[in-house]
């Protein structure tokens, strides 16, 4: 494990032992998720929000425990490892970034005091034609006497069903650069003029539409400065690109551990299939890499705690680029060594499968975090 104050494995301790206790076997996990199809479970959430979990990034305030990015990423880590289903921590872990560096006190107390008592909150950003390339956006929020009306659709909202708010980037401006004239919103999520409808995937109840028709916001919506999103998202990338990969750490050590449970087990040619080169060599590059990717992303969280306004884009990227992809590659590697087990809906690993694959997708594709590496090069 990672070097960590004796709080902080305390911390983690507690969480490993909340989770072997609630979400420890199969039969556990189905009674909160509907059998897999919901991802996050309010009732497990709400017993996280009592132990004061929910707020380890939040300062006394507003309910929290005044850690920093480390602890965020342990709480996500070790919930990922544990299999707990509470899928709204991360857009929430997120969109807290912003209300605490931009928001009005008004915002702070009612948003981030929510979270520590295990409200959702969900960011709106994506659209049908602005994925990577999100100043492609055309959502736009037209100024009118006493606010604004938004129209225009989001897409992938992860948690957006859940969620108490939506953390909106809208258009406001359509003069200038095409990364000018973007502006937050803090968006009620019954707010009318709002519809959300979900969208099927292999992991259940995630993601969804939403439209927004003639949708009006009362000026005080508006999160930080108008037409000042971006460098605003900007100074948020550090923390969302983190804590995506501290969860596929986690999830990453799950897929290795429940691999290496099975090898030593399964027996061919009468011997455990684990005792064969091919696949003990397997495991110790997958163990090697894990390590490699756990040394990377707390270092990094160290270092944006030890300088909370420094940009790290290269550090950041570098970190959700090797431990999603490193995680992806253990559950696969993982369910080859299982065979047709590892195929099998009986165990974990093809849920492990599923949740890796898609985590070298959102956040930020594989394909821009390493562009964004490569300009970090002059290239």
């Amino acid at each position: 494990m990672h070097p960590r104050t004796p709080e902080q494995a305390s911390f983690a301790a507690a969480i490993d032992a909340f989770c072997r206790a609630k979400t420890g076997t199969r039969a556990q996990r189905d009674a909160l998720t509907n059998h897999g199809a919901e991802a996050h479970s309010p009732a497990l959430y709400a017993q996280m929000a009592e132990l004061g979990w929910l707020g380890v990034g939040l300062p006394p305030e507003y309910g929290g425990s005044g850690g920093g990015l480390t602890e965020i990423c342990l709480f996500a880590e070790r919930t990922a490892y544990g299999l707990a289903p509470v899928g709204g921590y991360i857009t929430t872990a997120v969109a807290a970034g912003p209300y605490l560096k931009f928001a009005t006190e008004a915002q702070r107390q009612k948003v981030l005091g929510g979270i520590a008592r295990g409200r959702v909150e969900a960011i709106a950003m994506s659209e049908p034609g602005a994925g990577s390339d999100v100043a492609a956006l055309t959502c736009r929020a037209q100024k009118v006497p006493g606010g604004y009306v938004v129209n225009g659709q989001k897409t992938w909202i992860s948690n957006a069903h859940l969620a108490d708010h939506m953390l909106l980037v809208a258009r406001t401006q359509t003069h200038g650069s095409r990364h000018e004239g973007l502006t937050m919103f803090c968006v009620p999520t019954g707010t009318q003029g709002v519809e959300i409808r979900g969208i099927p995937t292999l992991g259940g109840k995630e993601v969804n539409d939403v439209f927004f028709t003639d949708c009006f916001l009362p000026e005080d919506a508006v999160v930080g400065k108008v037409d000042q999103a971006w460098p605003q998202l900007m100074a948020g990338l550090n923390s969302e690109r983190l804590i995506l990969a501290a969860s596929m750490l986690g999830r990453g050590r799950r897929a290795f551990d429940d691999a290496v449970a099975y090898v030593k087990e399964r027996k061919q040619f009468g011997k455990p299939v684990g005792s064969f080169q091919a696949l003990k060599h397997r495991i110790a590059d997958l163990a090697t890499e894990l390590d490699c990717c756990e040394l990377l992303v707390y270092r990094v969280a160290a270092m944006a705690d030890d300088a909370p306004d420094r940009m790290l884009p290269r550090e950041a990227s570098m970190a959700k680029l090797k431990t999603t992809e490193t995680a992806k590659r253990v559950a696969l590697e993982g369910m080859q060594m299982m065979g047709g087990y590892g195929y099998a809906l009986e165990y974990d690993m093809e849920s492990h499968l599923r949740a890796t694959v898609i985590s070298t997708v959102f956040g930020g594709t594989s394909e821009i975090q390493r562009d964004i590496i490569g300009k970090t090069f002059g290239l």
